[in-house]
Protein backbone atom coordinates (compact mmCIF):
# COMPACT_ATOMS: atom_id res chain seq x y z
CA UNK A 1 0.00 0.00 0.00
CA UNK A 2 1.32 3.39 -0.97
CA UNK A 3 0.22 6.42 1.01
CA UNK A 4 1.33 10.01 1.21
CA UNK A 5 1.51 12.47 4.08
CA UNK A 6 0.29 15.99 3.38
CA UNK A 7 -1.13 19.05 5.11
CA UNK A 8 -4.88 18.97 5.65
CA UNK A 9 -7.13 20.90 3.32
CA UNK A 10 -10.65 22.19 4.04
CA UNK A 11 -12.01 19.25 2.04
CA UNK A 12 -10.42 16.85 4.57
CA UNK A 13 -12.17 18.15 7.70
CA UNK A 14 -15.12 15.72 7.70
CA UNK A 15 -12.82 12.77 6.92
CA UNK A 16 -10.43 13.76 9.73
CA UNK A 17 -13.40 13.85 12.13
CA UNK A 18 -14.50 10.38 10.96
CA UNK A 19 -11.00 8.86 11.11
CA UNK A 20 -10.43 10.23 14.61
CA UNK A 21 -13.81 8.94 15.80
CA UNK A 22 -13.12 5.47 14.38
CA UNK A 23 -9.56 5.29 15.69
CA UNK A 24 -10.60 5.92 19.29
CA UNK A 25 -14.00 4.15 19.26
CA UNK A 26 -12.80 1.09 21.18
CA UNK A 27 -9.79 2.59 22.98
CA UNK A 28 -10.15 1.96 26.70
CA UNK A 29 -7.92 4.90 27.63
CA UNK A 30 -9.98 7.32 25.54
CA UNK A 31 -12.52 9.94 26.57
CA UNK A 32 -14.01 9.47 23.06
CA UNK A 33 -13.83 13.25 22.53
CA UNK A 34 -10.66 13.31 20.41
CA UNK A 35 -12.54 14.28 17.22
CA UNK A 36 -14.10 17.23 19.06
CA UNK A 37 -10.68 18.28 20.36
CA UNK A 38 -9.32 18.43 16.80
CA UNK A 39 -12.37 20.42 15.67
CA UNK A 40 -12.00 22.83 18.61
CA UNK A 41 -8.27 23.32 17.97
CA UNK A 42 -9.05 24.17 14.34
CA UNK A 43 -11.87 26.56 15.32
CA UNK A 44 -9.59 28.32 17.83
CA UNK A 45 -6.80 28.69 15.26
CA UNK A 46 -4.54 26.49 17.38
CA UNK A 47 -4.01 23.60 15.00
CA UNK A 48 -0.38 24.46 14.30
CA UNK A 49 0.30 21.30 12.30
CA UNK A 50 -2.42 19.11 10.85
CA UNK A 51 -1.21 16.30 8.61
CA UNK A 52 -3.17 13.53 6.94
CA UNK A 53 -2.17 10.16 5.55
CA UNK A 54 -3.82 9.79 2.16
CA UNK A 55 -4.37 6.79 -0.12
CA UNK A 56 -5.77 7.72 -3.53
CA UNK A 57 -7.61 10.73 -2.08
CA UNK A 58 -8.94 8.88 0.98
CA UNK A 59 -7.84 10.14 4.41
CA UNK A 60 -6.75 7.10 6.46
CA UNK A 61 -4.83 8.85 9.24
CA UNK A 62 -4.30 12.20 10.93
CA UNK A 63 -2.01 13.91 13.43
CA UNK A 64 -2.67 17.19 15.23
CA UNK A 65 -0.04 19.43 16.84
CA UNK A 66 -0.93 22.47 18.92
CA UNK A 67 0.90 24.92 21.19
CA UNK A 68 1.22 24.23 24.91
CA UNK A 69 2.31 26.52 27.71
CA UNK A 70 4.93 25.63 30.30
CA UNK A 71 4.96 27.20 33.76
CA UNK A 72 8.64 28.18 33.45
CA UNK A 73 7.70 30.51 30.56
CA UNK A 74 9.47 28.46 27.90
CA UNK A 75 8.14 29.24 24.45
CA UNK A 76 8.08 27.14 21.31
CA UNK A 77 6.67 23.99 22.92
CA UNK A 78 3.89 21.97 21.32
CA UNK A 79 1.64 19.06 22.14
CA UNK A 80 1.32 16.23 19.65
CA UNK A 81 -2.06 14.53 19.52
CA UNK A 82 -4.47 13.23 18.90
CA UNK A 83 -2.93 10.94 16.31
CA UNK A 84 -5.37 8.64 14.53
CA UNK A 85 -5.31 5.85 11.97
CA UNK A 86 -8.35 3.96 10.72
CA UNK A 87 -8.57 0.69 12.68
CA UNK A 88 -8.30 -1.46 9.55
CA UNK A 89 -5.12 0.41 8.54
CA UNK A 90 -3.35 0.23 11.91
CA UNK A 91 -0.10 -1.72 12.15
CA UNK A 92 0.97 -0.74 8.63
CA UNK A 93 3.43 2.06 9.50
CA UNK A 94 0.98 4.90 8.92
CA UNK A 95 1.08 6.20 12.50
CA UNK A 96 4.87 6.05 12.50
CA UNK A 97 5.01 7.99 9.23
CA UNK A 98 2.65 10.62 10.66
CA UNK A 99 4.84 10.88 13.77
CA UNK A 100 8.03 11.36 11.75
CA UNK A 101 6.34 13.95 9.51
CA UNK A 102 4.98 15.89 12.50
CA UNK A 103 8.39 15.94 14.21
CA UNK A 104 10.03 17.10 10.99
CA UNK A 105 7.41 19.86 10.60
CA UNK A 106 8.16 20.98 14.17
CA UNK A 107 11.89 21.08 13.37
CA UNK A 108 11.18 23.18 10.27
CA UNK A 109 9.19 25.61 12.44
CA UNK A 110 12.15 25.82 14.85
CA UNK A 111 10.05 24.46 17.71
CA UNK A 112 11.87 24.05 21.03
CA UNK A 113 10.13 20.80 21.90
CA UNK A 114 7.08 18.61 21.89
CA UNK A 115 5.10 16.74 24.53
CA UNK A 116 2.53 13.99 24.28
CA UNK A 117 0.48 11.65 26.36
CA UNK A 118 0.86 8.04 25.30
CA UNK A 119 2.39 4.60 25.52
CA UNK A 120 6.10 4.86 26.43
CA UNK A 121 7.13 1.78 24.44
CA UNK A 122 5.61 3.18 21.24
CA UNK A 123 6.60 6.83 21.49
CA UNK A 124 10.07 6.08 22.82
CA UNK A 125 10.92 4.94 19.27
CA UNK A 126 10.70 8.57 18.19
CA UNK A 127 12.87 9.93 21.01
CA UNK A 128 10.10 10.81 23.47
CA UNK A 129 10.69 10.04 27.13
CA UNK A 130 9.33 10.96 30.52
CA UNK A 131 11.18 13.97 31.92
CA UNK A 132 10.91 14.39 35.71
CA UNK A 133 10.97 18.19 35.50
CA UNK A 134 8.22 18.45 32.91
CA UNK A 135 4.82 17.37 34.20
CA UNK A 136 1.16 17.20 33.28
CA UNK A 137 -0.92 17.26 36.48
CA UNK A 138 -3.01 14.21 37.32
CA UNK A 139 -1.32 12.02 34.72
CA UNK A 140 1.03 9.10 35.51
CA UNK A 141 4.52 10.47 34.87
CA UNK A 142 5.63 7.62 32.59
CA UNK A 143 2.85 8.38 30.08
CA UNK A 144 3.61 12.09 29.75
CA UNK A 145 6.65 12.33 27.50
CA UNK A 146 8.76 15.01 25.88
CA UNK A 147 11.11 15.43 22.97
CA UNK A 148 13.50 18.38 23.27
CA UNK A 149 14.32 19.70 19.80
CA UNK A 150 16.37 22.72 20.92
CA UNK A 151 17.91 22.71 24.41
CA UNK A 152 17.39 23.61 27.11
CA UNK A 153 14.55 21.33 28.13
CA UNK A 154 11.58 23.23 29.53
CA UNK A 155 10.83 22.63 33.22
CA UNK A 156 7.51 22.90 34.94
CA UNK A 157 3.83 22.19 34.56
CA UNK A 158 2.44 21.89 31.03
CA UNK A 159 -0.96 23.20 30.08
CA UNK A 160 -2.79 22.25 26.91
CA UNK A 161 -5.29 24.44 25.07
CA UNK A 162 -8.81 24.73 26.42
CA UNK A 163 -9.79 22.90 23.22
CA UNK A 164 -8.77 19.69 25.01
CA UNK A 165 -11.84 20.12 27.20
CA UNK A 166 -14.19 19.92 24.17
CA UNK A 167 -16.93 17.33 24.50
CA UNK A 168 -18.89 17.89 21.29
Amino acid sequence: MTFSIRTETPADIAAIHAVTTAAFATAGHSSHTEQYIVDALRERGELSISLVADVAGEVIGHVAVSPVSVSDGSSGWYGLGPISVLPERQGQGIGAALMRAAIEALRQQHARGCVLLGEPAYYGRFGFRAEPGLVLPNVPAEYFQALCLQPPLAQGEVRYSQAFEATN
